[in-house]
């Protein structure tokens, strides 16, 4: 999670549920982070919206956990920007 907060500090991530769906639908999203204890409205709409534009992403713990990481309030949804940070993510995650 400490790379996460590298990839903040960079500039390299978004989060929000709306924000991050536009990424993925713009492309530029490169993996996208979502909490097990989303809604299962959200989890639906942004699991849905990875699988058609094929965009991997993986469950993190918690809300508090993933918002931590970069520094901020709890957060649900992040997407990363970069592929070099979401292959090492990908990578640690797995």
């Amino acid at each position: 999670m400490s790379l996460l907060g590298l990839a903040n500090r960079a500039r390299k991530i978004i989060s929000g549920e709306e924000l991050v769906v536009k990424e993925i639908r713009s492309g530029k999203a490169k993996l996208v982070l979502l909490s097990a204890d989303a809604s299962a409205n959200t989890t639906k709409k942004v699991t849905d919206k990875c699988k058609s534009f094929s965009v991997p992403y993986r469950m993190v713990d918690n809300r508090t956990l993933l918002g931590q990481s970069i520094g901020k309030e709890a957060r649900v949804v992040v997407a990363v920007l970069d592929a070099g940070f979401a292959n090492k993510l990908k990578q640690v995650l797995d």
